[in-house]
């Protein structure tokens, strides 16, 4: 497939889909009686979105959008975000998508630091829009999705007037980094492909049918899985991508069966969540030959398979880099955490914390490069505004992905533990830094400390250990008012899930919190005396 994505842009790649596969279908969506969009649900051919993205190109380049600009969207799973984001990439534009479970706060932040020309949002959401604005240092125009291209008006700045490449920027996507607030992530158009190239090309039980295949993946679009990596396998290979508008445990076998769905996505806590329900007919009323995700559990591996009759396949990847590994060639290594070996054009490395390398067996941070010669091709572009952190991230010529790993004798890589101070959610990644932050901006707390802790269902949980400036007289209600002010700041899954108000927490004489003693070795903190149990506060509707 190399000779087909090397040097071109998602424009061309999409292009040539359109002419290749125009009565074929290219994105649906699942009927939901409760969504606010499309209840019915929808389908559309590569034909029929080749006609609206043409539409949508022709409006933005009339009103003078090009190369150089960047667009903000607030679209959620709705198809516009597809096909907003492959108009603007055709001009050269570059998407910058939004977290609709951000909070006021955390957009202003996204939109100040990426200064987007525009923001597009759906109708339900333009008051979030608006009230993030309210908050920013750069304070773009917003224009409601359904009515567009009304009100479209001209970007501040003209274009730079250059024909987007493989280099032009196509996305920035903003994930948590471990200093506080999430780094914007720049993935230009060669990235891009060549991620869907690398999906489209895994192989073994992996190989994609052309045109054959209905690819239901319940991720956020504004994620590099669902809005990059399945999507534009799904592009290159004429298929189709099944976008709900989240993951519903309850509903997910019968938007499966009913969109025909042959492949599915998955992370950990979603096999969890499934094997969680009780057993009914639906589970078995599929299609399905695939599962394609990250971090089921290893004792859950096997029994999911024979439970609902398909094979899990684990991968690798994350935003900086998602040309992901895997295990899809049997024998898998199933139950052990294998997500796949090294292959050409992403070399890896197991090294102790001295970037030393460690010997097979033994655990070690992943580092990764995609050769000798070219280190960085097929990787993110860098950190946006932040090159002394890029630069930090790629240090020695290789990319340090902060994941603990250990290769086995035959080359397979497992799995461990993540190196960074970051806490992996349903999903999400959370920097504890981010949530310390918000909490020491309570007028109650002198000191905190995040961490993560286990979860049964969620892999993850936030943990905060909070210091006091005077005694509560009722600890549970401090706890609680601690968590509706982290939650009023944060989007809803960053808020502590369980809260321990403490009299002091460990230091080193330079004051920094050792976070590491605050608790023996051995002990779950979850049972510990005074420690809140919040999580039946974090759902996204919560006030």
């Amino acid at each position: 497939m190399s000779e087909i994505t090397d040097g071109t842009t998602i424009g061309a790649v999409f292009a040539r889909a359109v002419s290749a596969h125009g009565d074929r279908p290219f994105l649906a969506v699942p009927p939901n009686e409760a969504r606010a969009y499309l209840p019915a649900g929808a389908e559309i051919t590569y034909g029929e979105a080749g006609r609206r993205v043409a539409e949508l190109a022709a409006a933005y380049r009339e009103a003078g959008y090009g190369p150089g600009h960047r667009v903000a969207t607030l679209l959620e799973n709705h198809p516009d975000h597809v096909l907003h984001k492959l108009a603007l990439n055709s001009l050269g534009v570059c998407c910058v998508p939004i977290n609709p479970d951000y909070r006021p706060g955390e957009a202003a932040y996204l939109i100040a630091h990426s200064e987007p020309e525009l923001i597009v949002a759906l109708a339900a959401r333009e008051r979030q829009a608006r009230e993030a604005l309210a908050q920013s240092a750069h304070r773009p125009p917003v224009v409601v999705a359904e009515a567009f291209p009304a009100g479209l008006p001209k970007p501040a700045r003209p274009a730079d007037g250059a024909e987007p490449g493989p280099e032009t920027p196509a996305s920035i996507l903003y994930t948590s980094g471990t200093t506080g607030r999430p780094k914007g992530c720049v993935l230009s158009h060669g990235y891009e492909v060549a991620s869907g190239a690398r999906y489209a090309s895994l192989g073994g039980l992996a190989a994609l049918r052309p045109g054959e295949e209905r690819i239901y993946n319940p991720l956020p679009l504004y994620h590099v899985n669902a809005g990059v990596l399945s999507l534009l396998g799904a592009v290159l290979t004429g298929n189709c991508q099944i976008q709900p508008d989240r993951f519903h445990p309850r509903r997910f076998w019968h938007e499966v069966a009913a969109t025909r769905a042959t492949i599915v996505h998955y992370l950990g806590v979603i096999a969890a969540m499934l094997m969680a329900q009780p057993p009914g007919a639906e589970e078995r009323r599929h299609g399905v030959r695939l599962g394609i995700g990250a971090g089921i559990e290893p004792q859950l591996h096997r029994a999911f398979e024979e439970r609902f009759g398909f094979p899990m396949v684990e991968v690798w990847g994350m935003t900086e880099m998602v040309r992901v590994l895997a295990d899809s060639t049997e024998p898998r290594q199933v139950g052990t955490r294998a997500f796949g070996r090294a292959f050409p054009g992403l070399e890896v490395r197991v090294v102790d914390e001295e970037d030393r390398d460690v010997p097979e067996g033994q655990p070690g941070e992943m580092l990764i490069r995609h050769s000798a010669a070219t280190p960085r091709r097929g990787f993110f572009s860098g950190y946006l505004k932040d090159e002394a952190a890029t630069e930090a991230a790629w240090r020695g010529g290789w990319f340090h992905t902060g994941d603990v790993v250990w290769r086995g004798r035959d080359g397979m890589l497992h799995f461990v533990d993540r190196r960074k101070n970051i806490i992996r959610r349903s999903g999400e990644n959370i920097a504890a830094a981010e949530v310390e932050a918000v909490l020491l901006t309570h007028p109650d707390v002198l000191q905190a400390a995040v961490m993560a802790v286990k979860d049964e269902l969620r892999e993850e949980e936030v943990l905060a250990c909070v210091v006091l400036r005077r005694l509560a007289p009722d600890p549970a209600a401090a706890a609680e008012s601690l968590f509706r002010h982290c939650r009023e700041r944060l989007a809803y899954y960053k808020a502590p899930g369980w809260i321990h108000i403490v009299e002091s927490l460990p230091t080193t004489a330079t004051q920094k919190i050792q976070k590491h003693t605050i608790y023996p070795a051995g002990v779950d903190p979850r049972y510990l005396p005074g420690v809140a149990d919040l999580r039946a506060l974090k759902r996204r509707d919560a006030s």
